[in-house]
């Protein structure tokens, strides 16, 4: 063979390769696109952003019916947000958020949380029934316009915007925890910080529950807005990034489906929106960028309405460590059959501890728990 005809299919050759190499790569992304990682576990096969990318892809198509001009307003705005880059600060910082009747029971013991890092952090109070006596130089002055809270209606979700409003008027704030009066820190500020701010997350938890206690309280007059297959439940305890409590605040169209139809007594049936406005929301428009789980826990071990209570007896280094070395996050349906799931807490790609603070504390756990503090938060 002469020289000229090595060339020549030489030549051939890199075309060739070209053509299958582009090949694989179009087959990998239309698998990708119409079998898209499910959680975020998955997701890090690839990488979080991939992921994201994908799911706000998909979300682009075609919808299965023609839209509104309200829902394609809403709709543009939404994709807008997730797609305009995060600006950065030089002193990001969080926001903690307190949902509570009146004084904090645990005031003391967040102030020790907070000691020596002045500059890193915000402190909000919705304080709905009394106005709070404070122990702690932090949280003097730091109660926002309140108004009425019902358990179960939508004037929590209405004291949730109203902290989120607030704390957004803070713009190194790039980080959101809501907490209630009966939550306590479980690790250090230092911990806490790093586990949120270096994650692309909202720790959001959302999952989906066929039980009467799920989807079992969905409404058809959420039609055609909010379909029955995108319901969704979880904790009401989040943290979100700036990103995501700017979409929350934006919106007003899916929130009034569930400020008019998801209700006590709704059709027969008692729907909670703390409990399904925030999962159902983000599992529709950015179902790639939440946890899917809390990183506050609660205990519903005993089947109750409301979750267990820790008290003065019990109260130990021990159960604390329990707590944080929780490495998944359990969901169970509400239905007879119990379906039971359980999944890895992954960040960035990792399976770490899931919680940063526990509820439901009580009071009288206040000497103790500060007692405990400089112990469980150096493990």
């Amino acid at each position: 063979m002469g020289i000229k005809d090595m060339h020549r299919r030489s030549r051939l050759r890199k075309p060739t390769w070209i053509i299958i190499l582009v090949s694989l790569v179009c087959v990998f992304l239309v698998v990708a696109y119409i079998y898209p990682p499910q959680d975020t576990t998955a997701c890090y096969i690839l990488s979080s952003s991939s992921c994201q990318t994908i799911s706000r892809w998909r979300s682009r198509s075609p919808p299965e019916r023609e839209l509104s001009e309200e829902e394609t307003a809403a709709r543009v705005v939404i994709e807008n947000l997730l797609n305009t880059p995060s600006i950065e600060t030089k002193n990001p910082k969080i926001a903690f958020m307190f949902l509570s009747p009146g004084s904090l029971a645990f005031e003391r013991l967040w102030d020790k949380f907070f000691q020596g890092h002045e500059g890193k952090f915000s402190i909000h109070i919705h304080a709905s029934k009394a106005k709070p006596v404070h122990y702690s130089r932090y949280f003097q002055n730091r109660e926002i316009h309140s108004d009425k809270v019902d358990w179960g209606k939508i004037s929590m979700i209405d004291a949730e915007k109203r902290l989120l409003a607030n704390a957004l008027k803070d713009p190194d704030n790039r980080h959101f925890v809501l907490l209630s009066d009966s939550c306590v820190p479980l690790r250090s500020f230092d911990f806490v910080y790093s586990y949120l701010m270096y994650t692309d997350l909202s720790f959001i938890d959302s999952f989906e529950d066929p039980g009467p206690h799920g989807s079992g309280r969905y409404s058809e007059h959420m039609l055609p807005e909010v379909e029955k297959k995108h319901f969704r439940k979880g904790a009401q305890w989040f943290t979100m990034k700036r990103q995501h409590a700017i979409i929350v605040m934006a919106d007003n169209l899916y929130y009034t489906k569930f400020r008019d139809y998801c209700k006590p007594g709704m059709d027969g049936r008692n729907c909670y929106a703390d409990e399904h406005y925030l999962p159902t929301f983000f599992h529709m428009f950015d179902p790639s960028g939440i946890a899917n789980w809390s990183v506050t826990h609660v205990d519903w071990s005993e089947r109750k309405w409301h979750p267990k209570s820790y008290g003065l007896k019990g109260l130990s280094l021990q159960l604390i460590k329990n707590l944080t070395s929780i490495t998944e996050s359990v969901h169970e349906t509400s239905n007879a059959k119990r379906v039971t799931t359980i999944t890895p807490c992954m960040w960035n790609g990792v399976n770490r501890p899931c919680y940063l603070f526990a509820r439901k504390f009580l009071p009288e756990t206040l000497d103790k728990m500060i007692d405990l503090f400089s112990s469980y938060t150096t493990i």
